[in-house]
């Protein structure tokens, strides 16, 4: 059997796991619902979450793809509906709502720039990389500790089970994007395969619990 046989299997799963992904800001959301603010909480990685599906969703109507499609109008829902639960609990309404503006205008910027396209090929291949760009980002974002893990000398602080799921996602897409032959899929998550494994590779060197052994650790982060 080819790869090609395991296509709407793999689809399926990826969806699914991607999904299940989308649905962790339920709890953030619910912990606002009954603490009646935010806190410290920023607003950003839903917004950019937003705006990180409603490009893919874009992408995913160029491809003709409807796993790519209906994954991201879940996505795009689940974290328009993220925006306004923190917008209604949150202090900051006025600077959130900004932020947000400014999102669905580059948004925007890039649809409208899509309109003008000579072709369907060099759609997909802008559009391709602005994607590409946006979601390594946030395969990255949990870099921005890496700092401080390195100077306490414990990765407690980096949110293992997201760089998990990060990395069983990114492998899943990774191969369907060699399935379907689309570089931009294919790229994006290789390159979320390799950063996911850089940050699990902290949780080796500087484990967040020095006196236990490396299974036990493991077990620990995943619990929580």
């Amino acid at each position: 059997m080819s790869l090609t046989d395991y296509k709407e299997p793999l689809a399926a799963i990826a969806a699914f796991c991607t999904i299940l992904q989308f649905l962790a800001g339920v709890p953030v959301c619910r912990k606002f619902f009954k603490s009646g603010t935010v806190g410290d909480t920023s607003a950003f990685p839903f917004i950019a979450g937003f705006l990180s599906c409603s490009l893919w969703l874009r992408y995913g109507y160029l491809l003709g793809d409807k796993s790519v499609i209906v994954t991201n109008v879940v996505g795009a829902f689940l974290q328009f509906s993220y925006v306004i639960c923190y917008t209604a609990y949150s202090s900051r309404k006025t600077s959130v709502l900004r932020l947000f503006l400014v999102i669905c205008f580059v948004l925007l910027l890039v649809i409208t720039y899509m309109q003008y396209m000579p072709d369907n090929e060099t759609a997909k291949t802008h559009l391709g990389f602005i994607c590409c760009c946006v979601t390594i980002v946030f395969f990255a974002a949990p870099f921005a500790n890496l700092a401080h893990v390195i100077k306490v000398k414990s990765a407690e602080s980096l949110p293992f089970a997201m760089i998990v799921a990060n990395l069983i996602v990114s492998a899943e897409w990774m191969t369907y994007g060699i399935i379907i032959d689309d570089a931009y899929v294919e790229i994006t998550n290789a390159l979320g395969c390799i950063l996911s494994g850089i940050q699990l590779s902290l949780f080796l060197k500087y484990p967040s619990t020095p006196s236990k052994d490396l299974v036990s650790n493991l077990f620990t982060n995943t619990l929580v």
